[in-house]
């Protein structure tokens, strides 16, 4: 019976030294999990977007479509489950030289996620509505309207998320690169994607899929 007792208590204590280990890696492959989607995500987005003359009812079309609406949601999406990719990194790179560049980082991704979202819930809903609005009186002058969402203080926040979402993508890279855990090249592509993330809002729509494939790339 004491043997018995003895027994039970070594396989608890082995338990409780083994639970966390198991609980990290299992929230490491969710990380992974929402990288490898995000990454399919920002694919989808610039496809499926709607790309025309945006001064003309053409142009209020694209905006009242489904497929206005869902690119831009999927986009947040993939940008949400991006900051809960680099949570996954963080966990996978700690008792590692680069666990406070990884870490970092993922903060760093969260505020620039934060600010950023709002922006893009303008151009989804905001954008839609103005399209529906427009197609309903047949006006192409509340198709201007587009510009007074897309400018002053939104478009500031927009901007600095975007560039704290650089910022923290060449930190991550960072610290793949030093972790010495995973292969140093691995994060450079997706540091490099989203470094890019500012200029590719001026090229066309090829420009902004063959894009969308870097980032992939760079999440997977």
């Amino acid at each position: 019976m004491t043997l018995t007792t003895s027994d039970q208590m070594t396989d608890t204590t082995r338990e409780k030294h083994l639970s966390p280990r198991s609980t990290t890696a299992f929230r490491v492959r969710l990380g992974a999990g929402a990288l490898a989607i995000a990454g399919a995500l920002f694919v989808v987005y610039p496809a499926l977007r709607p790309f025309s003359d945006e001064t003309s009812l053409q142009g209020a079309a694209a905006f009242a479509s489904t497929a206005w609406l869902v690119a831009h949601m999927l986009a947040m999406v993939g940008f949400i489950l991006t900051t809960l990719g680099l949570f996954g990194l963080h966990l996978s790179l700690q008792d590692t030289p680069a666990e406070r560049l990884s870490f970092g980082a993922l903060i760093i991704t969260w505020i620039g996620v934060g600010l950023l979202l709002p922006f893009y819930g303008g151009e989804a809903f905001g954008l839609h509505a103005i399209g529906q609005r427009a197609l309903a009186e047949r006006s192409a002058d509340l198709v201007s309207m587009a510009d007074e969402v897309r400018s002053g203080a939104g478009l500031l926040m927009f901007l600095a998320g975007l560039i704290l979402l650089a910022v923290g993508a060449i930190l991550a890279a960072l610290a793949v690169w030093r972790s010495r855990r995973l292969p140093k090249w691995s994060g450079v592509p997706f540091a490099v994607a989203f470094a890019l993330y500012i200029p590719q809002f001026f090229g066309s729509q090829p420009i902004r899929i063959g894009h969308g494939l870097l980032v992939a790339a760079g999440c997977m």
